[in-house]
């Protein structure tokens, strides 16, 4: 029990947030409307997908091969790792595509003895799976949920997030200018292979739990297409849904087993708390008011307390302006490592890395300059962001 309250720590904050505003509203029919089944079904689809394509090592084999067309040059090595990292939280969501990019970031350095630029990296994969994947309404999840809630179309959604993407885009690649530079790789070594892979470390460069076939990647194609169709309203939600549950049961039943259930069920858990809220007439004088005021700020910032995600649910309820709310929660994603459950994963996998090193290694991947460039460079962001979405 304790093992699962400290993994899902937003999942049963979710929930106690969900009963205790049934105190005030109490169950009764409206509840069975809270919910955004279309947002739920994509979310759930797209994440089976993913896991199928995962599970035959896909995402990772190109992950591999686009950081080995730079090795041995620091600054080009750490700028594919962040600009992959970006690319795959369009396609594959920033959680995911952090829990593939960082484990193969802590082998790279570690072998070409880089192990000080550890912490900037994986800082700054942090930033481009949170940043970078606000241009598509797939992501991250608050965006699939906005997309969905707000029925927006395509055009309209990319016209309102493409000044804070570019800025995003300029902001990360600079800081990765200036803090990996260039620098001859040296000799491999054993002792720091080694402890990348070591017990408890993150890991990466693992054989894929299903062999790699041509006619399961074109069926797993067809359906991410299928997915995204799904996503922009162009099939029917439970005909996607329908199709991607029959090859998945038919195909790879352990990616559907391996679906992040817990997510779906947070979701769940924040559409009645949000639901609720918008029932109490207090509350809904006061946030409409503050959205009314400075709703990019309000959303930002709120960001930092409870993430961009519930953030996303609870304010939707308030505000008919979806730009202000929609840029406001992706921008909140920087910040605090709360502003987004991405930064948290960054987070995780920095400290058990670091767990697995010898006493020497440690020193060089410092906890303290970790949270001196996250804080730093997060804040900076945020701020950035802020001014020049605000203009």
């Amino acid at each position: 029990m304790t093992s699962f309250l400290t993994s899902h720590v937003v999942l049963v904050a979710a929930a106690l947030a969900a009963l205790a505003s049934a105190a005030f509203v109490p169950p009764d029919g409206a509840y069975l409307s809270y919910a955004d089944w279309h947002t739920i079904a994509c979310l759930f689809s797209m994440l089976a997908i993913i896991g199928a394509l995962r599970r035959m090592g896909v995402f990772e084999t190109v992950a591999r091969l686009a950081v080995q067309q730079f090795s041995g040059n620091r600054l080009l090595t750490a700028g594919a790792l962040v600009g992959v990292t970006a690319l795959l939280s369009m396609v594959a969501t920033n959680d995911v595509a952090l829990l593939m990019m960082l484990p193969l970031a802590a082998a790279v350095l570690l072998r070409s003895q880089w192990a000080r630029l550890v912490p900037a990296v994986f800082v700054l994969q942090g930033l481009a799976a949170n940043l970078c994947g606000m241009i598509i309404p797939f992501g991250n999840p608050q965006n699939l949920y906005l997309y969905s809630y707000y029925d927006l179309r395509l055009g309209e959604f990319l016209s309102a997030m493409a000044l804070p993407f570019a800025v995003s885009c300029l902001f990360i690649a600079m800081a990765t200018g200036l803090l990996c530079r260039r620098e001859k790789a040296g000799a491999a070594n054993s002792d720091l292979d080694d402890a990348a892979h070591a017990e408890g470390s993150p890991r990466t460069l693992s054989i894929a739990p299903v062999a790699f076939s041509s006619v399961r990647l074109g069926i797993y194609s067809a359906l991410f297409l299928l997915v995204i169709a799904g996503v922009f309203r162009l099939v029917p939600t439970a005909l996607m849904t329908a199709v991607v549950l029959a090859f998945l049961l038919a195909m790879d039943r352990t990616a559907l087993r391996q679906v992040d259930y817990p997510l779906l069920l947070t979701f769940l858990c924040f559409f009645v708390f949000a639901g609720n809220m918008a029932r109490i007439p207090a509350v809904v004088q006061g946030i409409e008011g503050l959205m009314a005021q400075s709703g990019l700020m309000a959303s930002a910032l709120l960001s930092q307390v409870i993430s961009n995600v519930p953030a996303a649910v609870l304010l939707s309820h308030f505000t008919d302006g979806w730009q202000v709310l929609l840029v406001g929660v992706n921008i909140g994603g920087a910040g605090t490592p709360v502003g987004s459950l991405a930064s948290l994963i960054v987070l995780q996998q920095f400290l058990t890395l670091r767990r697995s090193l010898g006493v020497k290694r440690r020193q060089e991947l410092s906890v303290s300059r970790f949270w001196k460039l996250f804080l730093g460079l997060n804040l900076i962001a945020l701020a950035l962001l802020l001014i020049v979405c605000s203009l």
